[in-house]
């Protein structure tokens, strides 16, 4: 493969163009490129759709040596070494699914000491391997690693929601390679969180070296709603059917039509992802779907690798009968579909910052998508009993336990809250202080009088809390 590798910074955007088919940069973006081709370590906290990983990609494909790319999901290694190739960049995995031949063929251009690959996504249990951390010292002897990334990168902090053991021990790169530039992405962390990540990786060691760019966690084409349920008259099914078939008849009007036919697009096909906790479920809720003669597919582990390739590829192409993923948690990460038109959480998830990162998969391109959560108190009390049972009450992960159980309350606040916007809520969590500009892009701004009708005929917050005090029971949710 053909391979650009002067450092001048000229070929920017001679490289978004050719390698990348892109016309120009989002705010920010070349910013931070400028800082990585400058050999700065870069730390980058932005929304899903700001494009982090082109921020780490260009510059791998303009200097010499290897980016190694640190990630926690097979998904999105495989999805960008697929595209990475198809626009013919020398890009690898190494991970647990890596056929037996080609983790011999990398380990040895590894070995060479100077790899023709140019990004190799690794995952941070094979960083913790004493074999592979050999050979990225004979690259570093060689002056051949360009950079380490570490994408979500929240997974190293004990004070995340997604905190991963092996995450924090990426701390070798800087104590074993100390001059080797390391970007970190995410895009979602608090300032506690920010403070752990940097210490761990020992980029607050050299401040003058660090570049941080945060952009704003406002996402405006996005319609924020939580739809208010029960388990006893358990109307998500039918509620979510009609929704969808209403918009299905909005599409086949003559007028609309006619301007989907002339982009192109399918007027049946309206791209999707519904988020459920359960792999059962997750079968079940796709059954049930086609049922309605709905294009849905399950995405979840137990699937074997082939069913999970083709389901992503024939979704990502706008196929008939894969317009809709129903997925375990964290399916969508990095995915590269722009035109994903709505997000369904069918149960509460089990923390703010995973809400918001699974909504974030909604509207990429820029034009209107919905998010919706699905909420009712048995939600509420299944998950409050999953994440204290989950988290021992002592020990090392003790922070993250406290930072599990405080995220998850504020997602429960959030969902029962009648009297703000919720844009502004996801702002002020992230640590905003300026409230967001929402053009009636939620529930509360659209039609807030009936918000609280709605939240009515359920269980307010207030009402829950007193009622599990006056059962003996709240206390034992949160007990340390």
């Amino acid at each position: 493969m053909p391979l650009l590798r002067s450092n001048s910074y000229q070929d920017i955007d001679f490289t978004l163009r050719r390698q990348f088919n892109k016309t120009a940069f989002r705010p920010f973006q070349r910013e931070i490129i400028l800082a990585a081709l400058e050999k700065k370590d870069v730390f980058v906290q932005a929304a899903t759709s700001f494009g982090k990983s082109l921020c780490f990609q260009l510059p791998a494909v303009i200097d010499s040596g290897i980016t190694i790319v640190v990630s926690p999901l097979l998904s999105l290694m495989m999805n960008q070494v697929e595209a990475l190739r198809a626009a013919n960049v020398d890009a690898r995995s190494l991970n647990s699914n890596t056929p037996l031949s080609d983790r011999d063929s990398i380990y040895v251009d590894l070995a060479s000491g100077h790899p023709r690959t140019r990004l190799l996504y690794v995952t941070p249990e094979l960083c913790s391997t004493d074999n592979f951390r050999k050979r990225l010292r004979l690259v570093y002897e060689q002056k051949q690693l360009a950079r380490v990334v570490v994408d979500e990168a929240h997974c190293i902090s004990e004070w995340g929601h997604d905190f991963r053991k092996d995450f924090k021990r990426l701390s070798w790169f800087r104590e074993t390679l100390p001059d080797v530039p390391i970007m970190c992405m995410t895009a979602t962390a608090n300032e506690q969180v920010r403070k752990d990540v940097l210490s761990t990786l020992g980029l607050d060691r050299n401040p003058d070296n660090l570049r941080t760019f945060a952009t704003t966690a406002h996402r405006p084409n996005l319609h924020l709603e939580i739809r208010f349920t029960s388990d006893e008259a358990d109307d998500r099914f039918s509620d979510f059917v009609d929704w969808l078939q209403g918009v299905y008849e909005r599409r086949r009007t003559a007028e609309r039509r006619n301007e989907l036919e002339a982009a192109g697009q399918r007027v049946d096909n309206v791209p999707g992802i519904i988020y459920t906790i359960s792999r059962d479920e997750c079968e079940m809720l796709a059954a049930a779907l086609r049922q309605e003669g709905i294009g849905a597919r399950p995405f979840h582990a137990k699937l074997s690798k082939d069913i999970k390739e083709e389901t992503l590829a024939r979704w990502i192409a706008n196929e008939p009968g894969y317009d809709i993923i129903v997925a375990t948690t964290a399916f969508g990460m990095g995915i590269d579909k722009d035109n994903v038109r709505f997000v369904v959480h069918w149960r509460l998830p089990k923390s703010f910052e995973g809400y918001y990162q699974e909504a974030g998969r909604a509207g990429r391109d820029g034009n209107a998508s919905y998010c919706f959560l699905y909420y009712s108190r048995e939600d509420r009390d299944r998950v409050c009993n999953m994440v204290t049972r989950d988290m021992p009450k002592d020990g090392p992960n003790r922070p993250n336990r406290q930072a599990r159980q405080e995220s998850l309350m504020r997602l429960v606040a959030y969902c029962e809250d009648t009297n703000g916007c919720r844009h502004a809520a996801v702002c002020k969590y992230f640590g905003e202080a300026v409230e967001p500009v929402c053009d009636y892009a939620c529930d509360w701004h659209k039609d807030a009088q009936g918000l609280k009708r709605r939240i009515a005929r359920g269980l307010a917050s207030e009402e829950w809390v007193s009622t599990q005090r006056e059962e003996g029971r709240y206390d034992d949710y949160w007990s340390d």
